[in-house]
């Protein structure tokens, strides 16, 4: 594989993490990936949401979780509770509903802060792979596996790279922001 494959793919790896981050944060409607952060203890182990209930949105802000197992009803409120999201988990029988308040300006506000901390820290993680990526350019020049026209051709494909990522990832918060500030 070549560095700029090598590269563009570790590149796609931050991004995906980054969109799985962004999907975390809270928007002034009820989203499943609120919760996938949460670990539950059941059966002696730490288990996800998703692999013990199904989780859905009946409503713009209520979640509705049923888990597979009734049995895992109360572990998965508890587990809620404990995640400090804000959220207040109501058991009713075998299930369990969430209604998401609706949020201050302030709550945005700081939310908005984390979606920015988190895309800065994609960016940071994109630049690593550049950083990476160079020197491997730059070894492979020292050791004349390739010419110097080759390393600056490298290095320019790379930084097309960062840039188009770098762009993603602003792209991807600004809509994130406009959702989390839209009331």
């Amino acid at each position: 594989m070549s560095i700029a494959d090598e590269t563009k793919t570790k590149m796609q790896e931050a991004l995906e993490h980054f969109k799985k981050e962004l999907a975390q944060l809270r928007s002034g409607r009820a989203n499943p990936g609120m919760l996938d952060s949460v670990p539950i203890e059941v059966y002696g182990t730490q288990m996800r949401i998703r692999e013990l209930a199904n989780v859905s949105t009946p409503e713009a802000r209520q979640i509705l979780i049923t888990p597979f197992d009734p049995q895992t009803a109360g572990p998965i409120g508890k587990s809620i509770e404990k995640a400090n999201l804000g959220l207040q988990p109501i058991l009713e029988g075998n299930l369990i509903r969430i209604n998401i308040p609706p949020m201050d300006e302030s709550m945005r506000k700081e939310i908005v802060k984390q979606g920015k901390k988190k895309a800065e820290d994609a960016k940071v993680a994109i630049r690593e792979v550049r950083r990476k990526s160079n020197d491997l350019v730059r070894k492979q020049k020292a050791d004349s596996d390739i010419t110097e026209d080759e390393v600056k051709k490298a290095e320019k494909s790379v930084q097309e790279l960062t840039d188009d990522f770098c762009k993603q990832i602003d792209e991807l918060f600004a809509v994130k922001e406009k959702e989390i500030m839209t009331v």
